[in-house]
């Protein structure tokens, strides 16, 4: 009983230490793991959008594992991204709370041309949605919910759709793409990537996802003991495919849920480079 005591022992240490080592920064920004850059291609964008640069961070739960000491990394982070436009995908306040206006003050830091937009996410329920909106009015945040806006750049333009709670496709299960035209270019921000799966997301040329975290924990990017996606690993982080052949950029986030450890998933903002495809 003593070995197997013992052995327990030296298995929780060996966890904390991996989990410390497998996340540590690889990053020049505290508290942010990475910054991961994807540049995307399509004959559908505008040329005067060629290398336009949209920053994406989602998943903040703060304050979890993602506390107040790491927002300046973040902003940090998300500035050196010299980012045209700014994506938030949801999930802003942690299980035990936290103070979403401190979150917000410090995004609206984060200045673009094309100003910061926003979808909620599953944690905002309650108190915690009427605080994220409140926060969002007073820092200049466009929330869109089941909306589409669109991005000028001189005569030219690209249309950006935000997702309402997409776990509820009774309500929600319409996409607002449906009634874009094809040869337009839609950018998609939904929280989860199940959306794109559950959902005939017609006309959308490339999503924006969250939600997943990477697993929290996970070996290889392959396999996790987490479900945050009812596709198990499929959608669980990077650049993936819906079947229709429809590309969605799955983050793993910032902040953690569940439990506040992270295994070879390591915290990040992403920027996304789009290219006119000759």
């Amino acid at each position: 009983m003593k070995r197997l005591n013992l052995l327990a022992g030296c298995l929780v240490v060996l966890c904390v230490l991996l989990s410390s080592c497998a996340t540590a920064s690889f990053s020049k920004y505290k508290g942010v793991g990475r910054v991961k850059r994807y540049d995307f291609y399509s004959a559908q964008l505008p040329d005067s959008f060629d290398g336009f640069r949209v920053a994406f961070a989602s998943d903040f739960h703060y304050e979890s594992r993602f506390t107040a000491r790491r927002l300046p990394g973040m902003c940090q982070a998300l500035r050196s991204l010299d980012a045209d436009v700014l994506l938030l995908g949801g999930d802003y306040r942690g299980r035990n709370g936290g103070d979403v206006t401190q979150l917000f003050q410090a995004l609206k830091t984060v200045e673009t041309p094309c100003g910061t937009y926003a979808v909620m996410g599953n944690h905002e329920r309650g108190q915690a949605d009427s605080l994220a909106r409140k926060a969002m009015q007073e820092t200049g945040v466009h929330l869109l919910e089941h909306k589409v806006d669109t991005l000028w750049r001189g005569k030219e333009y690209i249309l950006l759709c935000g997702i309402r709670n997409p776990f509820d496709l009774k309500q929600n299960g319409v996409s607002p793409t449906l009634a874009l035209q094809e040869e337009d270019f839609v950018l998609m921000l939904v929280h989860t990537p199940d959306y794109v799966e559950d959902v005939n997301v017609a006309h959308t040329d490339l999503a924006l996802a969250g939600h997943t975290h990477g697993g929290q924990v996970s070996l290889f990017r392959r396999w996790t003991p987490a479900h945050f996606s009812k596709y198990g690993n499929r959608f669980l982080t990077g650049l993936k495919y819906n079947s229709a052949g429809i590309p969605v950029i799955v983050t793993n986030g910032l902040g953690t849920s569940r439990k506040d450890v992270r295994l070879f998933t390591p915290s990040e903002v992403v920027l996304v480079v789009l290219h006119k495809k000759k």
